[in-house]
């Protein structure tokens, strides 16, 4: 049976009041309750390869995410998050710049592997946390990096002030090795040992962070590398040998099993409880502004329903992602958003909840959603654009436009959330408009890697 869109929406929100989608009007949602809006501190969590359908919020029918569902309960819900790109070092480019991704060398990685140390961040260029830094802000990135191995390349060259976590994209969860056997774990520049499950690590650092005594309002980004492959259970259960089944960039992990995913997401799960804790002991509860995603859709164990693709393709499975904000007082709780939103909107939106900017001359490609998600303003249609290997794809309001190869299709997600009815035909002037604004865009951008073989 097809699931509708007003079906699929009644069973996301069942227990959960919606804030206006993109065709309605935003503003029946209570507004701020008037307290004033001080520069808050930030939290920004990134899960590494979590599906749209991974968290019990979300859907997840065979293990529960409490944790991740009350910061849910406490804030408000996107149906229509994207991610960056379909792979996680172009996300990771577009969060820590604001722009599209393609935009840079590092952007066209796709994504960057462990022996390449050609290629990295420009160590001139702004970012989010050199944003907020100028502004006065603490600034610390706790977790995966993933844009570039070279000093010049890493967090600290890019506005944070502490670093504490991995270069790669992967790292084996007890070892901290990436997946050439080489040590990945660092403290700011210095590679450091540390007994531990990697997610854990990441917390307790995350907690200490948070309890630190200080006179300016701090940013914590941090980046868990979990659900991301190794399949690697904490407190001595089942795991698979990183090096042992490392697969091709554009391929899936071999090995794990459902049992050992929802382990893994309870350690994340767990962490993100930790986290929060830590907010309201040290009393800063209703001064700091809580943003959970992920970098781009799941793989072999992820729930992606009702989409169709994964992680690498630019289908909804590949690029739809869940995502939370939380900030008590001004986001309304307790709420669901269809507002289709991208990973360049977080950049933006932190930035003007901490009242900073980016200069003219680099523009953001990400909007602020606060006005949307507090009532202030009417949601709206946006147009998104991806690229990844030979594939393309844009999302237009209710269409979809995709191109595998010589395939170029169009979609109605209105009708069709799994992307199986192709209106190529019987709407050409839309494929016809898309393609044309898709080129206007890529004339834009850096010109495509070459075709992966």
């Amino acid at each position: 049976m097809k699931l509708t869109r007003r079906k699929f929406v009644q069973r996301l929100a069942v227990g959960t009041t919606l804030l206006t989608g993109s065709s309605a009007v935003a503003n029946s949602a209570p507004r701020s309750s008037g307290a004033k809006e001080l520069r808050p501190n930030i939290i920004f969590i990134l899960a590494d390869d979590l599906g749209w359908g991974d968290l019990s919020c979300y859907g997840r029918p065979d293990y529960a995410t409490p944790n991740l569902d009350r910061l849910a309960l406490q804030g408000t819900k996107f149906t229509d998050a994207y991610s960056a790109s379909a792979v996680c070092t172009p996300t990771r480019c577009g969060y820590i710049t604001g722009r599209y991704p393609a935009r840079f060398r590092i952007g066209l990685e796709e994504p960057l592997i462990a022996t390449n140390s050609n290629v990295g961040l420009e160590p001139n260029h702004p970012t989010i946390a050199s944003f907020l830094k100028q502004g006065g802000y603490d600034t610390a990135l706790i977790g995966k990096w993933h844009l570039g191995f070279r000093p010049e390349w890493g967090p600290n060259a890019h506005g944070f002030d502490e670093f504490f976590g991995i270069l790669a994209g992967a790292g084996d969860y007890f070892l901290h090795k990436n997946g050439l056997g080489t040590p990945d774990l660092y403290e700011n520049l210095t590679p450091v040992e540390r007994n531990g499950y990697l997610t854990d690590l990441l917390t307790e650092r995350a907690v200490n962070y948070v309890k630190k005594a200080r006179s300016n309002p701090f940013f914590l980004s941090l980046h868990y590398t979990a659900p991301h492959w190794p399949w690697q259970a904490p407190k001595g259960g089942e795991t698979i040998s990183f090096t042992a089944q490392t697969p091709e960039p554009t391929k899936m992990a071999a090995g794990g099993s459902l049992k050992l995913y929802a382990q893994m997401m309870k350690s994340l799960d767990d962490g993100v409880g930790r986290v929060m804790q830590a907010v309201r002991a040290a009393g800063i509860d209703k001064n700091t502004l809580v943003i959970f995603t992920s970098d781009n859709g799941g793989e072999r164990f992820s729930y992606l329903w009702p989409f169709s693709g994964q992680k690498g393709d630019l289908l909804e499975g590949g690029i739809r992602v869940p995502a939370i904000v939380r900030w008590p007082g001004v986001v309304p709780a307790n709420r669901v958003t269809h507002q289709m939103a991208i990973t360049m909107d977080w950049t933006a939106t932190m930035l003007a909840a901490a009242k900073a900017s980016a200069p003219a001359d680099q523009a953001l490609d990400g909007i602020d959603l606060l006005p949307i998600i507090k009532g202030t303003s009417r949601a709206f249609d946006r147009t998104f654009f991806w690229r990844i290997y030979s594939r393309d794809a844009v999302r237009d309001g209710k269409w979809k436009y995709v191109r595998d190869g010589d395939v170029r299709k169009l979609f109605d997600l209105s009708l069709d959330q799994r992307e199986q009815a192709d209106f190529s035909r019987t709407h050409a002037d839309v494929l016809q408009r898309l393609t044309r604004e898709f080129d206007k865009w890529n004339d834009q951008m850096l010109p495509r890697p070459p075709a992966r073989r």
